[in-house]
């Protein structure tokens, strides 16, 4: 059994059982991909020590990533001790409500199939080394792994509140494309930035975006890029802010937010805190 065979038919659900999870079936992944594996990681490895928080880069040591495509049970093995969390692999992008069952419950979803070379660069959808690389190693850190429970938890409640596309941009302007202020100066947290050779370094050092300091309401009424660099950072000043946002009730922001027009990316406000 070949890699190109197993892990490289996208959107391949054959194989899910109802929660969508699939086997990893880590013998199918070819030299190939564990190339292409150990070439991404070396690239986003470098940039890491400059881009990336403290937390990330601290724990990528004790995980060995760089040797080749993880496997899922060796990483479970220390994630579960750590914070209680397990990965489960999944063929590829879930529905809303499966995905935040999976997080309600301390399952992080990580897609089991690897992009092309060509795509070496971007790629459209995540694949398993953004999901590995970009998340995985901050669910090592208690805090996160806490706020995302919470997440998932808050998901299950907008979705039957018909409140998902607001509760979607948080995930984004955290979880994905999230900034921390540190002592070095703004780091990135988000998965996006993270495993992204080119918007790692954009989002800290180029003058073009937005960096606007976390502020709950205003991010879930704002829209995202998802075809370019992101025109606006939000930043947080530790995961502690991140988590406390998410302990409230939600449902009274939603009816507040209710009708109210989204700002666009690149929106600046007199009330934004900018970095």
């Amino acid at each position: 059994m070949t890699g190109e065979t197993v892990h490289n038919l996208r959107g391949d659900y054959s194989r899910m059982r109802p929660d969508y999870t699939v086997e990893q079936e880590w013998d199918g992944y070819s030299d190939a991909e564990h190339d292409l594996w150990r070439r991404l990681f070396a690239r986003q490895v470098a940039l890491a020590p400059k881009y990336a928080c403290d937390e990330f880069v601290e724990i990528l040591p004790e995980l060995h990533f760089g040797d080749g495509i993880p496997r899922f049970d060796e990483v479970n093995a220390k994630l579960k001790p750590a914070t209680n969390w397990q990965l489960v692999a999944v063929p590829g992008l879930l529905p809303d409500i499966t995905f935040f069952d999976h997080l309600a419950n301390r399952r992080f979803p990580v897609t089991v199939w690897l992009r092309d070379p060509k795509e070496f660069d971007y790629i459209v959808e995540p694949d398993i080394f953004h999901d590995f690389y970009g998340h995985v190693p901050l669910l090592f850190q208690p805090v996160f792994a806490d706020y995302l429970q919470a997440y998932g938890r808050g998901g299950l409640k907008a979705h039957a509140l018909g409140a998902i596309e607001m509760l979607a941009r948080l995930y984004w302007y955290t979880v994905e494309f999230g900034l921390i202020e540190t002592p070095k100066g703004l780091r990135s947290y988000g998965a996006g930035t993270l495993s992204s050779g080119g918007e790692l370094p954009y989002c800290v050092d180029s003058p073009n975006p937005n960096r606007i300091g976390f502020d709950l309401l205003r991010i879930m009424r704002t829209r995202y890029k998802i075809d370019t660099f992101q025109e606006t950072y939000f930043v947080i000043r530790d995961f502690s802010e991140l988590f406390e946002a998410t302990a409230p009730d939600f449902t009274p922001y939603y009816e507040l937010l209710q009708g109210r027009p989204p700002h666009e990316a690149s929106t600046v406000l007199p009330t934004d805190r900018v970095l």
